[in-house]
């Protein structure tokens, strides 16, 4: 039955109309809400506080003065990342942080109202607020300061915590709000309350007229809050195989993000370089007390051996003498550089045994000690610890990694401890061999005259205390030295710059372009959903998917008064369209004589009386004598449409109360008769079952040159496959919107696995109004040819320019 479709141009008309009608509606849904997010997109990006985002990098330098075993096998990059995962965890630490904002001055955080959006200001307010840091402050909490003019301002502040607005209660008892203080006062001013000390001072560098009887506020804020609020870092190398990191911040202050992020790298780099000094700088706190008693002793030997050479008039020693001072000087020297030594041998053995961590301990080199082994010892030892502290930074104490470094730093201790004795034990046999050296010169000295005795015992002391003093001013000269030239491992590649910083929220193109699919989105989500979910027939393919029988075509919606359409009103497009149906009938009989069309659906109110009526009212008009006949003997309509009496029809004919001829009536349409159904019988189906149907279509076509018959639906009762089997054609009406999808499903499936193949589907009710789809009403693709153009006047130009769009489509098709 294809070939009906491929002469069929009136429903291909109608089915590319009802395309376009659909497609307009739903672009109108899309354009609509597209415009409406594009709208809220505009006021969401004008009235949104903006963040912005400032980056600074800094060079994690590797350190390969320390590289273990593992590194020179190739682990080197492993132990690298470490290293990277570890200053990341001290930039992000709470102790860097917090330093960091006590260098900055953030304790005090000012804003204003600007439109819509607040705004924080940093070191460009009108106003500044010092606080008395010896008095306890509200913190916290907003404080509005309204300028009234250069002299005086009111203050209020909005309180939260019931505490707080119990004291203010207090405060103001002669006031009628208990949550908020307000006060004028002139600036400078001191303000005190039970929660705050402060005065407010105006900045004459940025203050001027605009502000006057503007709000400004401010909070006072603690290092706690500010530690957290600044705790938001973005820390990452910036690729996989670089040792440079990025840290990055985001927020609305540009300048202020710019002052910390500047403010903590200077942080992080000299607290890198305070703990490459640390051991430098103990060096010169250990020289420095030694320095101190070496400093009176020498000082009193020197005052007692002048004092000596004065009262006795003596200059210098005679040659024996001399011989042996100098011999006595160049020991007591050696003696002087071992003392010193074992004091720091003994101080280390105590520091070991007495203290968990190294701190406070010095180098051995530093105080001029060569021992390969020791100054490996402590250099490792060091090491051991700088990498238990970089941990920790990252885990905790029981991470194995740092209990495996505690045992190790245990084992170098017991090592140090050892090698220390060993030293000290050493150092004591030297002093101790010194001395016996010392006393045999001092034997020769009692040979010497009393005097010279006197002056060589005085001369010797001096000299060495002096020896020491020189020795220690060395070494504290050495150290100084060593801790000037000492810089960070680590380098500040790119400082936070304000130049640099870049807008993150929020990006206008990508909230028109979120907008915009959003707008899109929402729209066809429904329209996906109301398809989807409609269980309802809408279009032709909704019934092409279901079923195979011929599609007969479309009858649009009835706007007129009556159903006598094709009898009142000839010209009108729903006339063409029962004239069109005829047409495919004509094709389906294939040229069969006299025959019988069956009228019937699945469901109630699909329109079978209405179609049945104006079908028949056609093949009248085409001059051939036509007769409907009611079938539907359970709910009668045909005759309301023709206006006559239903006391007799085919109920009173089955019974015998009447005979055909009795029961034929005509009507206002020529060349057609009716036969109305009669009263409701108790036994429709009985009836229509009986011979007398058999006799009744013979008796019918032997005058009628085609029969139309109006039946029940066919899915409530049997009464329409009874008809079937006279019938040449059955048209199965489906209307638009109305008939469900599941039920004709069933009907249909059921006729196909019966073999009816007389079966046409025909679509009634089809809605072609402009005002659906928003364009008011109207057919008119006939260019005056229906009665419905000839009706319509002043149509629009986009009606018109429709209509041209509506051509070239179906001249392409």
């Amino acid at each position: 039955m294809e070939y009906l479709n491929d002469h069929n141009t009136k429903d291909e008309e109608i089915d590319l109309r009802l395309l376009l009608f659909k497609v307009l509606r739903y672009w109108y849904l899309l354009a609509l809400s597209t415009l409406i997010a594009l709208g809220v997109a505009f006021f969401f990006n004008k009235y949104t506080l903006p963040k912005y985002k400032v980056s600074t990098t800094i060079l994690i330098k590797e350190n390969y003065s320390d590289v273990d075993a593992q590194d020179l096998i190739g682990f080197r990059f492993i132990n690298n990342k470490k290293k990277i995962e570890n200053e990341i965890g001290i930039l992000n630490s709470y102790s860097l942080i917090s330093r960091t904002i006590q260098n900055l001055d953030f304790d005090i955080s000012y804003h204003y109202r600007d439109q819509y959006i607040e705004r924080e200001m940093y070191q460009n307010s009108p106003i500044i607020v010092f606080i008395d840091k010896d008095y306890p402050q509200l913190v916290r909490t907003k404080f509005n300061v309204r300028i009234i003019s250069d002299k005086r301002f009111e203050l209020q502040v909005q309180c939260e915590n019931p505490l707080t607005c119990n004291f203010f209660k207090y405060d103001l008892e002669q006031s009628d709000n208990n949550v908020d203080f307000s006060r004028i006062y002139n600036f400078g001013d001191t303000i005190s309350h039970p929660l705050f000390k402060i005065h407010i001072a105006l900045n004459n560098k940025y203050v001027s007229e605009a502000f006057y009887e503007r709000t400004i506020s401010f909070v006072l804020n603690d290092l706690d809050y500010l530690v957290g609020a600044y705790n938001n870092l973005k820390i990452e190398p910036i690729n996989r195989e670089a040792s440079i990191i990025s840290i990055t911040m985001e927020g609305s202050n540009v300048k202020k993000m710019v002052a910390f992020l500047n403010s903590l790298t200077d942080e992080y780099l000299n607290r890198e370089l305070e703990k490459k000094n640390e051991i430098t700088r103990n060096t010169i706190e250990f020289i420095s007390d030694e320095l101190l008693g070496v400093s009176d002793s020498l000082a009193i030997t020197e005052r007692n051996l002048e004092n000596f050479k004065s009262m006795n008039q003596v200059m210098n020693l005679n040659y024996q003498a001399q011989h042996i001072f100098e011999a006595m000087k160049t020991l007591e020297n050696e003696k002087a550089v071992l003392l010193v030594k074992s004091k720091y041998y003994k101080n280390l053995k105590k520091y070991l045994v007495e203290k968990e961590s190294i701190e406070d301990i010095a180098v051995p080199s530093s105080i001029g000690i060569e021992d390969p082994l020791l100054n490996s010892l402590i250099k490792e030892l060091i090491i051991l610890y700088a990498r238990r502290t970089e941990l920790l930074y990252s885990s905790t104490k029981k991470n194995p990694l740092v209990l495996k470094l505690d045992q190790q730093i245990l084992n170098i201790k017991s090592s140090l401890l050892e090698n220390v004795n060993s030293i000290i034990k050493t150092s004591d046999i030297s002093v101790s061999e010194i001395d016996k050296r010392l006393n045999r010169l001092s034997r020769q000295i009692d040979h010497l005259p009393g005097t010279h005795r006197k002056l060589f015992r005085l001369e010797r002391q001096f000299k060495l205390n002096d020896a020491i003093y020189t020795f220690l001013l060395q070494k504290l000269s050495e150290a100084r030295i060593t801790m000037a030239s000492n810089r960070p491992d680590n380098e500040l590649i790119d400082p936070a710059r304000i130049t640099q910083s870049e807008k993150v929220f929020p990006k206008k193109k990508m909230s028109y372009m979120v907008a915009f699919f959003i707008g899109m989105l929402i729209p066809l989500a429904y329209i996906f959903s109301k398809e989807y979910f409609n269980n309802r027939i809408v279009e032709k393919q909704d019934i092409l998917n279901i079923s195979k029988l011929p599609f007969l075509g479309y009858i649009t919606h009835n706007h007129s008064h009556t159903d006598l359409v094709v009898e009142q009103n000839p010209k009108s497009l729903i006339s063409e369209l029962f004239r069109s149906v005829r047409t495919n009938i004509h094709y389906m009989v294939k040229g069969k004589f006299k025959p019988v069309i069956m009228v019937t659906s699945n469901i109630v109110g699909a329109g079978k009386t209405f179609i049945s009526i104006n079908l028949a009212s056609a093949f009248a008009q085409y001059g051939k004598n036509t007769v409907l006949v009611g079938f539907d003997l359970r709910k009668p309509g045909i005759y309301k449409s023709f206006k006559l009496p239903n006391a007799i029809g085919l109920s009173t004919y089955y019974i015998g109360k009447s005979s055909l001829k009795e029961i034929i009536q005509k009507t206002s349409v020529s060349n057609l008769d009716v036969i109305l159904a009669g009263p409701i019988p108790p036994n429709p189906s009985e009836l229509i079952a009986s011979e007398k149907t058999k006799e009744l279509f013979d008796e019918l076509q032997k005058t009628y040159e085609y029969i139309v018959i109006d039946t029940p639906p066919v899915g409530l009762v049997t009464d329409a496959f009874l008809l079937n089997e006279y019938a040449d054609v059955s048209l199965f009406l489906i209307r638009q919107n109305y008939s469900r999808k599941k039920p004709f499903e069933l009907i249909i499936k059921d006729i196909e696995q019966k073999q009816i193949n007389n079966f046409g589907i025909l679509m009634n009710d089809v809605k072609l109004r402009w005002k659906e789809y928003g364009y008011g009403y109207g057919y008119g693709y006939g260019k005056g040819y229906y009665t419905e153009d000839k009706n319509l006047k002043g149509i629009s130009r986009i009606k018109k320019s429709f209509n041209a769009i509506l051509n070239k489509i179906k001249a392409n098709v």
